[in-house]
């Protein structure tokens, strides 16, 4: 049997695009397209990525094995600031930055668009089989 694949809110392919050697930085990108689902419901006359898929795609960029400097889960959304909108068409770009804790890691995250930053985040994670 095999596991469970996620659920997610977000259709576009968020990719991780670069990493530093010792992998506390990564960049990413998503491609947000006209056809995203939650396009149909979210202001359909003036259709807005909601806040809460800016911080999906931070998410997914921040858990892809190839961004994320050591294996770890999410534990908390510590923050979150959004500054601007993300339309249909916009690239959103990623930059996230990782840092070691006492109790893990901890991830600060912007995204941006062509027109400047939509968001930063913080997201803190917990090394495997820590409850906390």
């Amino acid at each position: 049997m095999s596991a469970a694949r996620p659920v997610s809110p977000v259709a576009a392919d968020v990719r991780v695009e670069t990493r530093t050697e010792e992998g506390l930085t990564a960049t990413a990108r998503a491609a947000i397209g006209p056809g995203e689902p939650v396009f149909t419901g979210h202001y359909p006359d003036f259709p807005i990525f909601p806040g809460v898929c800016v911080l999906e795609c931070v998410r997914r960029a921040a858990t892809d094995g190839s961004a994320a400097p050591h294996p770890a889960r999410l534990a908390a959304v510590e923050s979150a600031r959004f500054a601007g909108a993300v339309y249909p068409g916009d690239t959103l770009s990623l930059s996230l930055t990782w840092r070691r804790t006492a109790g893990g890691l901890r991830c600060d995250a912007t995204a941006a668009t062509e027109r400047g930053r939509t968001a930063t985040v913080r997201l803190r994670f917990a090394y495997p089989g820590d409850t906390r």
